[in-house]
């Protein structure tokens, strides 16, 4: 079986080496019970095997064979929830082999290929349709930012203190304050970044690869707050914090902490940091 390179992370640790020893076995399996017809995997994919499918009829899909982690866990459920409002259609599901079969974006063009205002616009036309009321199953934002406070201190040392204490401290403080105060809970996607938004047919754009949580809307503009695809510098990072927080009548100083947070959550895995994350945190920090 082919493993696309940004896949191979999953080579250097034991779970990731028995998860691609069972990938063979649950492909078969998947592709006799939806009688698919599969071709290579996407290439971008980084924490599952995705790969294009076509159903018997010929209408075209994706199958997913997911990384068995906390995060994605809920991705059916979620897409079962928006059913097809602002997001893929979710066609069939397997829980027990972390298998998706869903709706495939044609042609697919990611969002961070729009010139950045464009893009900032499909954002804000987009993201208020998928801030829906939800529970459980979700896990509450309250209960995963209380993770992020117990586990980012012990990696911290255990990989010889990787970046200033100041940001950690700023942090550990941000979180203290936003938790306990947030607003109205909606249906929220933490990985919700312009390389997980496609066009399609359907609907102009889509939202793919949920990561799920219910939280304040505040949360849910992070990810395109904080990530590099629609311009990698201060100004555009601060640019995209003034202008989702203004149009989407967010409250810029917690979109702003709950990024500081979730930037540095994500910036250090149990054992690697990944610098620019960390370098985005120093800028939000500086931002007034």
């Amino acid at each position: 079986m082919e493993i696309p390179e940004r896949l191979r992370w999953t080579e250097r640790n034991p779970a990731g080496r028995a998860w691609l020893a069972t990938l063979p076995d649950r492909l078969t399996e998947c592709v006799e019970r939806w009688k698919l017809r599969v071709d290579p995997p996407f290439a971008y994919a980084f924490a599952s095997l995705a790969m294009p499918a076509k159903l018997p009829d010929g209408t075209p899909a994706v199958l997913k064979l997911q990384y068995p982690d906390d995060d994605s866990v809920h991705e059916a459920t979620a897409l079962a929830h928006w059913a097809g409002r602002g997001a893929i259609r979710l066609l069939a599901h397997d829980a027990e082999r972390r298998a998706l079969l869903v709706e495939r974006c044609v042609p697919g063009t990611p969002l961070h290929r729009l010139p950045p205002e464009a893009a900032l616009d499909v954002a804000v036309g987009l993201l208020p349709r998928l801030w829906v009321p939800a529970g459980p199953p979700f896990t509450p934002l309250a209960e995963e930012a209380a993770g992020w406070a117990e586990r980012l201190p012990a990696k911290w040392e255990r990989l010889n203190r990787p970046f200033e204490r100041r940001l950690l401290d700023a942090a550990l403080g941000l979180l203290a304050g936003l938790v306990p105060s947030q607003g109205e809970q909606v249906l929220v996607n933490q990985d919700l970044h312009a390389g997980n938004v496609l066009a399609a047919t359907r609907e102009p754009w889509l939202v793919i690869d949920p990561k799920p949580l219910v939280g304040e809307r505040e949360f849910g503009a992070v990810p395109l707050v904080r990530g590099p695809e629609l311009g990698d510098s201060p100004a555009a990072l601060r640019h995209r914090l003034d202008r989702l927080s203004a149009e989407l009548g967010l409250d810029r100083d917690r979109v702003r902490g709950w990024a500081v947070v979730h930037t540095l959550a994500w910036s250090i895995g149990e054992d690697e940091v990944f610098p620019h994350q960390v370098e985005t945190v120093r800028r939000l920090l500086d931002m007034a």
